[in-house]
């Protein structure tokens, strides 16, 4: 793989493209609308509903933890998840302004 150039990017088009690369797997966007249904999900829960392996859930749930999207806290010896609504608002609004800046360039 190549040198990368994300310096000569924005922070904007950095972030997206971040953010862009935690939604590109299917278990995470499950991951993701399973934990938006909860007020504090475990992984050994989350695991069960989508019907993948424990450690294969806990490595998905960091890459999403990394990005900013959940937010986590322990109570007793149980990691419970919830959605980071702020970061979740900025990847709707890195999104959004991708989109309108597309269609204004190619309509």
């Amino acid at each position: 793989m190549g040198v990368s150039k994300r310096h000569i990017h924005s922070v904007g088009v950095n972030q997206l493209a971040d953010l862009a690369k935690v939604l590109s797997h299917p278990a995470r966007i499950s991951i993701l609308n399973y934990i938006g249904d909860c007020e504090g999900c475990l992984c050994k829960d989350i695991a069960t509903t989508i019907r993948l392996s424990q450690p294969t859930t806990s490595q998905h749930l960091q890459v999403i933890k990394n990005s900013g999207l959940l937010k986590s806290h322990f109570e007793g010896k149980s990691q419970y998840y919830t959605i980071n609504k702020d970061r979740l608002s900025k990847l709707k609004e890195l999104f959004h302004d991708f989109f309108e800046t597309a269609e204004q360039k190619c309509c």
